[in-house]
C-alpha cells in the first residue's frame, strides 16, 4: 500500500488533528468550525470542496485517472453536551461540549484516507467521495439533510465506519442485514383531576393511572410482536406530584422503542397509541401521546458486508474479523442505506492500558488512538474493493 514511514508520518498528523477536533467539539447542527477546518485541511490535500451539504456537511471529491463507480466514504463531525471529565492534555475547553463518542476520531480518520487518495490518484477507478456529515447525535439528524441537498447524487455505495471501544483494538466487526437499531422516542401526559389525598373518590389520579399504564405498555412487546424478532420498549421518565397528601392531576412519562425491521416498528407504535389511549379512558383521565420516529434501523448490503468479510482478513487478519451482533443503539447513516448499498462496519477502539475503557456516552470517554490508522486501512481496501470490480 506504501511504506510504514509514511503511515507513521499519518498517524502523527492523525492524532494532532483528532486532539485539535477534541479540545474544540462542536455540538450537533453547530459544527461552523469543524466544517471550516475540515474544508481547509481537504483544500491543502489538492481536494476538491464542496462546502455547506446539507447545512455544515462538506464533501471531498477525488477523481481517478481511469473511469469507474462513485464510492462515498463518510464521517460524522458532532460532539454531545456533556462536560468532560478526562484528565488530558487535550481535554475540550467547551463547557457542556464533548467529543465523547468517537467523532472526532472519525472525522480524523476520513481527512487521513483523503490524504492518502490524494498522493495515490492512480489507484483510484471512478471518483472517491469524502462526507463529513453533521449532526448525527440529535434528531432529526444531518442524514436527510445531505439527502435533500444532493449529497448522494452519483453515488453507487456508501461505507461508514465508527470507532468502537467495546471491542480491542485491532479488531473489526460487521454483520449482513439489520446491525442496528431503530430509535423512536414517545412523551405522553396523563391530565386527571387532583385532590386531597384522604377523599380519592372526588379525584381522578394521575399517578394510578399512570403507574397502570407503565405495566400494560411492558405487554407490548411480550404479547403484540413476533418473538423472533427483537423489540425493546422502555420508560425512561415518570413525574408526577408535590406532596404526600396530594393526589397528582398530572403525571408525565418518557421512554424509548428499539426495533429492527419496519414491520414490527409499525406495531409498536400502533400498540402505544392504543393503550395510552384506552388506559386513559378505563381511569377517566385525558391522555396526549407525542410519538417520534426516530432513525430507521441500520440495515447492510448483503453483498458490502461479504466485501467487508474479505477486506477486513486482509487488513486485521482472519483471527481479528467478527460477526457484529445486532445492538440497539441508532445511527443516522441509516438513511443512506435506504437509498444506496453500502456498509457500516465497526473498528475496535478499546484498550485499558491507555484508559480506553469507559462505554460511548460517558463523560471520562477516550479511544485508542492506534486505532485510526486500522480504520484507514479498512476504509481503502473497501473503496479499492469496490471499485477494482
Amino acid at each position: 500500500m506504501t511504506n510504514n514511514i509514511w503511515w507513521n508520518d499519518l498517524q502523527i498528523h492523525m492524532v494532532e488533528w483528532r486532539r485539535h477536533l477534541h479540545r474544540n467539539p462542536e455540538v450537533s447542527f453547530h459544527e461552523e468550525k469543524t466544517s471550516s477546518f475540515v474544508a481547509g485541511m481537504l483544500e491543502s490535500f489538492g481536494v476538491e470542496v464542496r462546502r455547506h451539504v446539507g447545512g455544515h456537511g462538506v464533501i471531498g471529491i477525488l477523481r481517478g485517472d481511469k473511469p469507474g463507480p462513485v464510492v462515498m466514504l463518510r464521517a460524522d463531525m458532532d460532539a454531545l453536551p456533556i462536560q468532560d471529565e478526562k484528565d488530558v492534555e487535550y481535554a475540550s475547553q467547551q463547557a457542556g461540549a464533548m467529543h465523547a463518542c468517537g467523532h472526532d476520531g472519525h472525522i480524523s480518520i476520513l481527512l487521513g484516507t483523503a490524504l492518502y487518495f490524494s498522493r495515490h490518484k492512480h489507484e483510484i477507478k471512478g471518483e472517491i467521495r469524502f462526507l463529513f456529515q453533521p449532526a448525527e447525535e440529535l434528531l432529526p439528524g444531518g442524514a436527510l439533510n445531505v439527502i435533500a441537498d444532493g449529497g448522494l447524487e452519483g453515488v453507487d455505495v456508501i461505507y461508514g465506519i465508527h470507532l468502537w471501544t467495546p471491542l480491542p483494538v485491532g479488531v473489526a466487526a460487521s454483520t449482513p442485514g439489520p446491525m442496528m437499531a431503530a430509535a423512536d422516542d414517545f412523551y405522553i401526559e396523563i391530565k386527571g383531576k387532583g385532590g386531597h389525598g384522604g377523599m380519592p373518590q372526588s379525584t381522578v389520579d394521575s399517578l394510578v393511572a399512570g403507574s397502570a399504564l407503565v405495566m400494560q405498555l411492558q405487554t407490548v412487546v411480550s404479547r403484540s410482536v413476533d418473538p423472533l424478532r427483537p423489540a425493546v420498549l422502555t420508560i425512561g421518565t415518570m413525574q408526577a406530584g408535590s406532596a404526600q397528601n396530594i393526589i397528582a392531576e398530572l403525571c408525565k412519562m418518557t421512554g424509548t422503542v428499539r426495533t429492527f425491521d419496519e414491520e414490527t416498528r409499525s406495531i409498536m407504535k400502533e400498540r402505544v397509541h392504543a393503550i395510552v389511549a384506552q388506559t386513559g379512558e378505563i381511569y377517566g383521565a385525558e391522555t396526549k401521546l407525542n410519538y417520534i420516529m426516530g432513525y430507521p434501523p441500520v440495515v447492510n448490503d448483503e453483498q458490502e458486508t461479504a466485501r467487508f468479510f474479505k477486506e477486513a482478513v486482509e487488513v486485521f487478519g482472519a483471527d481479528h474479523v467478527q460477526k457484529s451482533p445486532m445492538l440497539m443503539p441508532a445511527e443516522d447513516f441509516a438513511y443512506y442505506l435506504q437509498q444506496i448499498p453500502g456498509c457500516f462496519m465497526f473498528v475496535g477502539a478499546g484498550n485499558p492500558e491507555k484508559n480506553a475503557i469507559y462505554p460511548h456516552h460517558h463523560p471520562k470517554f477516550d479511544f485508542d488512538e492506534d486505532a485510526m490508522q486500522n480504520a484507514v486501512k479498512l476504509f481503502i481496501a473497501m473503496a479499492k474493493g469496490y471499485t477494482a470490480e
